[in-house]
């Protein structure tokens, strides 16, 4: 199994290739995580892509994000209901991310598990949706400090 330092790497190199829209280079870089991990380094994996997505809308929403400790938190709106249920892995990612930015670990853990048992088509679909989510939103979260001078 790689090291952490590797596994750190692939996951950096990941993001980063999606960022810059080169999809082969983050599926190539998601692959070699995902063939070289155990679950328990897999859980790891997509904690971090999820960390860097909450990082993200902390920038974006400032103050009005949802704060820890209170009753607030990040929910999942659908424009078009039952979209998310036609894909199950945007599902799994949407779902993933969600619960990591609302910092419930159990629930995190939970989808986690569901993605694991539903099969590689899921698990994999999954990973891949939220590393493209993660991306879509540390671009916006660069823009939009671009564009306020930061």
């Amino acid at each position: 199994m790689m090291t952490t330092a590797e596994a750190a790497q692939h996951i950096h190199d990941a993001l980063v290739a999606a960022m810059s829209g080169d999809i082969d280079q983050a599926a190539h870089h998601v692959a070699t995580l995902g063939t070289d991990s155990d679950a328990s380094r897999m859980y790891n994996v997509v904690t971090t892509f999820a960390e860097a997505g909450h990082r993200a809308l902390l920038h974006m929403y400032g103050d009005k994000a949802p704060k820890p400790g209170t009753d607030e938190m990040w929910a999942i709106l659908q424009l078009k209901p039952g979209a998310l249920e036609a894909n199950s892995a945007q599902a799994w990612a949407t779902r993933f991310l969600v619960a990591h930015c609302n910092g419930d670990p159990d629930a995190a853990k939970a989808q986690f598990e569901t993605a694991l048992v539903a099969g590689p088509e899921v698990f994999v679909g999954g990973v891949c949706c939220l590393v493209a989510d993660v991306a879509g939103l540390a671009n916006t979260a660069l823009r939009e400090s671009e564009a306020q001078g930061g």
